[in-house]
């Protein structure tokens, strides 16, 4: 079977002379309603070089036209003067999140002919909740005249039997590529680079992964076509550098394409049986509504569904005010879906009416006491769900689950090289 990775050539700046605190910043998709996090972000980095001019942070979308200039140049510059090629690389990393625990990765490049987004797709890498293809353009916009990249992707791998990533935490081969404290809370990040016999295993490992056998075994069913990777975190992201290598095939031809950097993605892969991985729900908040109006259509719409799901509950929040409704007979398997439905419908009902998705309920109570606001906490779903799921059933709703807290999310931190190198 064809591969859908490989070790890349991976850029890091010389961390003796940059400040690894202040070149590190969290993925772009987090803080979407906190300016003030991002404020902070800027005042902690200063004038030192920064991945955070290298990304368009999602609480700035509206001046997009503004920055993705500015962002290209620093990548043009960063890549021309600061960072430091690593060639044919993994990286192991471990990372201590806020509650002490350490969560274990591999960072390597992934082939994005063997990723589809759309749901119902059998490919090895495939996405776990449904893509909002307007999501995309922005950051096609950034990637099409980027020179690199810097990952927050996070892909998951079924491995209940801890043979592809554990092995490694046991090992002190392998020189070390960074050892830092995160900005903001965001814990402590430690990586070292893999030498050629561990790469050579965690390649046997992923490849048994994918076994008819060990399909099979995982799920109960001959036939079933293998998915390895399955996107944990950042599959906009992701589904924006498939778009944007579209771009490029399309416009050089397949076969010069083969070769392209612009094929292939940086991303971080992670056991969903890591015990320091935590699935959690991604909360919604509403803007631009009358909060009482909201949650007498809510009732309405939840006491008229006649489904065979489960019953769930809905916990709202608004000024002072909170509550739990009940789901006795719902449609959906999952709370985030039944309550996505009805937000979906009442915002194509209410104009100037808004969501946002939030990830920890200390942000979702903050944000709740804003003037025409009111925001919902429920339960989430099981970490061994999800890929029965998604071989089953296909993508989730969008924005189902989260994996931890927003201060535990990946951090940009290694780049490649997305254009070839001029002479």
């Amino acid at each position: 079977m064809k591969k859908c990775y490989q070790a890349a050539d991976i850029l890091l700046p010389n961390f003796e002379v940059i400040d690894p605190a202040k070149w590190a910043v969290v993925a772009c998709d987090q803080f979407t309603s906190e300016p003030e996090y991002w404020q902070k972000a800027e005042a902690f980095v200063g004038d030192a070089p920064s991945t955070l001019r290298m990304i368009l942070p999602e609480v700035y979308l509206a001046e997009s036209g503004e920055r993705i200039g500015r962002i290209n140049e620093m990548m043009r510059h960063y890549a021309d003067s600061l960072l430091l090629p690593h060639t044919d690389s993994m990286i192991y990393v471990e990372r201590t999140q806020s509650d002490g625990s350490i969560r274990r990765g591999i960072v390597l490049a992934i082939d994005l002919e063997c990723y589809d987004y759309r749901k119902g797709a059998d490919s090895l890498i495939r996405a776990t909740e449904a893509t909002v293809v307007e999501r995309i353009p922005p950051r096609v916009a950034i990637r099409r005249e980027a020179v690199v990249e810097a990952p927050h992707v996070m892909l998951l791998i079924d491995d209940p039997r801890h043979t592809v990533i554990e092995p490694l935490a046991d090992s002190s081969m392998g020189e070390l590529a960074y050892d830092t404290e995160l900005m903001l809370g965001g814990g402590h990040l430690k990586g070292r680079f893999l030498d050629a016999a561990e790469i050579r295993r965690v390649e046997r490992s992923l490849d048994a992964l994918i076994t008819p056998e060990a399909t099979k075994e995982r799920y109960g069913k001959s036939g079933l076509a293998p998915l390895l990777f399955a996107v944990g975190d950042g599959n906009h992201s992701l589904a924006s550098a498939k778009a944007a290598y579209e771009e490029v095939k399309a416009a050089i031809g397949a076969e010069a394409a083969e070769s392209h950097p612009a094929r292939y993605a940086l991303a971080e892969v992670v056991n969903v049986h890591d015990p320091a991985l935590a699935f959690e729900p991604i909360y919604r908040v509403m803007f631009g509504v009358e909060p009482a109006d909201v949650l007498t259509e809510l009732e309405a719409y939840l006491s008229s569904l006649k489904g065979n799901a489960e019953p769930q509950t809905v916990t709202y929040l608004f000024d002072n005010e909170e509550g739990t409704l009940a789901v006795p007979s719902p449609l959906r398997q999952l709370t985030v879906g039944t309550l996505q439905d009805f937000i979906d419908g009442y915002l194509s009902r209410h104009a100037g009416a808004e969501v946002d998705y939030i990830h920890g309920e200390e942000s979702l109570r903050t944000l709740c006491q804003k003037e025409s606001a009111i925001g919902f906490l429920f339960s989430g779903m099981a970490k061994d769900q999800l890929f029965p799921t998604v071989v089953f059933d296909g993508a989730l709703p969008r924005k189902t689950f989260s994996m931890g807290h927003a201060t535990d999310k990946r951090y940009y931190m290694e780049c490649r090289r997305i254009q070839p190198k001029q002479p």
